[in-house]
């Protein structure tokens, strides 16, 4: 137990190294809060866009949504940072794994809002119809509202689920807390700083976990 205790809790460790588990923090938080509302705001601009039914730009939206549905976001973030300066694009790791991620979020949130629009009964879109709303007064006025309220709680947990992943921005060097507590761990020789990351991130995710369950209680339908 000494032992256990001194690789993962050793407390002169964890002391020198809380600055810096700190300033990899607030950029976990950064990107994590970037993320989500990038994501989310995306998602749902696809979902509207193709609630227009335009053929070709209906087709563009079903690729991209397959394409970063399908693909590891380890991959995208990886190909994103490597392969993107060879076509002459240089971006920095943060702003790369931001783009990946939302990308991410936003394939799958956008299927979920277009699953919330088609399960609106078709009886609501011709009553709104014949009120004389047009299409796009019915969509928004009458449609999204009741969407978006059905699709929160796939909504909720597919973003915290996908939004973790801004661990993964450790690989291209991103100096968020995983990246900081590995370097922090290869100096010490101590996983101590390892666990102030794990801390850390539920100090982040936790909390949101919590929120999102209060928002589906919140916005459910009644039973």
């Amino acid at each position: 137990m000494d032992r256990f205790l001194d690789q993962f809790f050793n407390v002169e460790v964890m002391v020198k190294y809380l600055p810096d588990i700190i300033d990899g923090f607030w950029v976990t938080l950064l990107l994590a809060a970037l993320v989500i509302v990038s994501g989310l705001a995306l998602g749902l601009v696809l979902a509207v866009i193709r609630a227009f039914q335009i053929r070709a730009v209906n087709i563009a939206i079903i690729v991209f949504i397959d394409l970063f549905r399908a693909l590891p976001p380890l991959v995208i973030i990886i190909v994103g940072f490597f392969g993107l300066p060879f076509a002459g694009i240089q971006l920095s790791g943060f702003f790369i794994s931001w783009l990946s991620l939302s990308f991410v979020l936003a394939a799958f949130a956008e299927e979920i809002f277009w699953a919330g629009i088609t399960s609106v009964n078709k009886g609501q879109w011709e009553a709104s119809r014949s009120t004389g709303l047009g299409f796009a007064e019915t969509l928004f006025e009458v449609v999204l509202p009741q969407a978006v309220r059905m699709t929160i709680p796939p909504l909720t947990n597919r973003t915290i689920a996908i939004t973790k992943n801004t661990a993964l921005a450790s690989v291209v060097a991103v100096p968020e807390m995983l990246t900081v507590a590995q370097t922090s761990l290869a100096y010490a020789a101590n996983t101590s700083p390892l666990t102030l990351a794990a801390i850390g991130y539920l100090i982040i995710f936790f909390p949101l976990t919590i929120l999102s369950r209060r928002i589906e209680t919140r916005f459910a339908w009644k039973r």
